[in-house]
């Protein structure tokens, strides 16, 4: 019994690792490489939100989007959440969309549960399938991408961060106001 409990704490250890190495803290920004998306059209996906709508990326162009990959067991997606909510909340009016994209398995009950908790008002889509995390090749949380009005990628943020501040803010502000 006393190794089996060992097997057992070994394993959920493991997996501990596992979870926290896949979370990434750091706030970095992608520069445009070969073959990834910046400067490149946003691929289109359609996921269903959690009011059970169908929605597409293409559906915002005109709009400025941030397409933000999350998960409620990452700590840096939920500590950028209150300042994506502020952003959004502040900037829609002026054409901006918010997306967060939920890339759990079970998804909607996870999100339902965590968001009686700390409710947000921007649209949550749900990935369980994996389909917009693969078109995006998104394999840290939370990673992020900033589309403009043209449907074009402009810049992939890999890490959580203060969404009120910073060079990030500043681009989305010249992506609202031209």
């Amino acid at each position: 019994m006393n190794q089996f409990k060992k097997i057992i704490c070994g394993i959920v250890f493991l997996l501990t690792v596992f979870l926290l190495a896949s979370c990434d803290n750091s706030t970095s920004v992608q520069p445009v490489s070969p073959g990834g998306l910046v400067g490149k059209v946003a691929p289109d996906f359609t996921l269903t939100d959690m009011q059970g709508q169908q929605v597409s990326i293409s559906q915002f162009r005109g709009k400025v989007v941030i397409l933000n990959f999350w998960a409620t067991w990452c700590p840096p997606c939920r500590e950028e959440m209150p300042s994506m909510e502020k952003l959004y909340r502040d900037h829609q009016d002026q054409g901006l969309v918010m997306l967060a994209v939920n890339v759990e398995e079970n998804g909607k009950g996870l999100v339902s549960k965590f968001l009686q908790k700390t409710p947000y008002s921007f649209p949550i889509l749900l990935d369980s399938e994996n389909t917009a995390q693969n078109a995006y090749g998104v394999f840290r949380l939370p990673e992020s991408f900033i589309i403009d009005r043209n449907g074009i990628v402009v810049e992939k943020i890999i890490g959580g961060r203060d969404w009120l501040s910073g060079p990030t803010f500043k681009l989305i502000n010249f992506l609202l106001n031209g």
